[in-house]
C-alpha cells in the first residue's frame, strides 16, 4: 500500500485498508440499525402511527404469504414466497414468528434428510486398489 501524504509516516493510509472499510461498514450497519430501533420505539408510542403500521406489515405481509401459498400449486418460487411472508409478518406478530421458526426448523430437517438420502442413493467413488 502507498504510504499516507498526509501522516507522512511511511505507513499505509488507514482510510483505504480492507480491515478498516469492513469496520466502517460494520459501524455504519451498526448506527443505522439503531437509528431504525428508535424510529420504531418512536412510531410504536404513538397510536395512530402504531396501528398503520401494523395495517401495512398485515397487507404486505398477508400479500407476500398468500402470493407464496399460489406459487405452491403454480410455476414460481412458492416457499421463499412464504417465507417471505412469515419474515415480514414475524416484524410485528408473535404468532408469525413461531411459525418462522417451525418453518426454518422444517427446511433444515428436509435439508438434512435430502442430504442422507442423496449420499445412500450415490455413495461416493472407492479408491480402487491395484
Amino acid at each position: 500500500m502507498s504510504p499516507s501524504p498526509v501522516a507522512g509516516t511511511g505507513r499505509a493510509d488507514p482510510a483505504t485498508s480492507p480491515v478498516s472499510s469492513s469496520r466502517r461498514r460494520a459501524h455504519h450497519w451498526r448506527r443505522l440499525r439503531a437509528r431504525l430501533r428508535v424510529w420504531r420505539m418512536r412510531m410504536h408510542s404513538h397510536p395512530v402511527l402504531h396501528w398503520t403500521w401494523c395495517s401495512a406489515v398485515i397487507l404486505v405481509g398477508g400479500v407476500t404469504l398468500l402470493a407464496g401459498i399460489v406459487m405452491c400449486v403454480t410455476p414460481g418460487p412458492g416457499v421463499a414466497g412464504i417465507v417471505l411472508g412469515l419474515a415480514i409478518l414475524a416484524s410485528e406478530f408473535a404468532w408469525a414468528r413461531g411459525l418462522l421458526r417451525r418453518a426454518r426448523l422444517w427446511a433444515h430437517h428436509t435439508k438434512e434428510m435430502a442430504i442422507q438420502q442423496s449420499s445412500l442413493r450415490f455413495p461416493l467413488p472407492r479408491k480402487r486398489r491395484s
